[in-house]
């Protein structure tokens, strides 16, 4: 299984939040690009990286300092947050970062979404967020109707092979991971699941990491490994990371 540690970038601030909520932040390191290269030294083979401001505001907005840290880091580098216009996507063209996480532009904008699809095909993830079983956007400000089953369902049929599925109830609270609903999903669909939200224990990962039969094929990391609650290296043994 792979293993994202989580680089989530607010006012050029390396920061978790709780629960999405913006105001909710801790600061973790003023230098993304620093911290960056440190999860890299530490064996990281990949990295996820959200752009929160871009979230909240629709477009790209820490886009330098993630230019920065994919040309730092040497290793793949996902981005997301504010990535729902094609000029967004034009931006990254040219850089470092190899794949892109698109959200609520999936829900709203379904002619973006297929355009996003023929440029970047497998490198596209669909970030599918939610709170109750229902898909959150917007930088999960709005609740919608729609099930996350559901849109996987209709993501799956447009092509999509990768979605990035967060319980947004445990993101960032160190209260264990949903893996409930996460093994939910993966049994309705046969997209690859990206997990995230609530890791907060190495079991939180062993739980991940046994889902993998199912589809579930990589989790992300954030506060948990910026509070010492284990280290990299014993995250990536958790989940069987070569």
């Amino acid at each position: 299984m792979r293993l994202f540690p989580a680089i989530d970038i607010q006012a050029g601030h390396c920061v978790r939040l709780r629960r999405g909520v913006f105001a909710n932040q801790t600061v973790f390191s003023d230098d993304p690009v620093e911290v960056a290269r440190k999860w890299v030294e530490q064996g990281a083979q990949r990295l996820h990286v959200v752009d929160l401001d871009g979230a909240r505001l629709g477009t790209p907005q820490n886009f330098e300092v993630v230019k920065s840290m994919a040309e730092a880091a040497g290793v793949p580098v996902q981005l997301g947050g504010g990535l729902r216009a094609q000029e967004a996507l034009r931006l990254i063209e040219g850089s470092r970062v190899s794949r892109i996480i698109v959200g609520t532009s999936a829900l709203t904008d379904e002619p973006f979404l297929r355009a996003a699809l023929e440029r970047w095909g497998a490198n596209l993830v669909v970030s599918v967020d939610a709170e109750n079983g229902c898909v959150t956007t917007h930088g999960w400000q709005k609740v919608s109707a729609v099930s996350a089953v559901d849109l996987v369902k209709q993501l799956q049929a447009m092509g999509v092979k990768e979605v990035l599925y967060t319980d947004i109830a445990r993101d960032g609270m160190m209260a264990g991971m949903n893996l409930t609903a996460t093994s939910e999903l993966a049994r309705h669909t046969e997209v690859e699941i990206i997990a995230a939200g609530g890791v907060t224990t190495l079991d939180d990962l062993r739980g991940a990491a046994a889902l993998e039969p199912l589809g579930v094929t990589g989790v992300i990391v954030g506060r948990a490994l910026y509070e010492g609650a284990f280290t990299l290296a014993e995250a990536q043994a958790a989940v069987g990371e070569a």
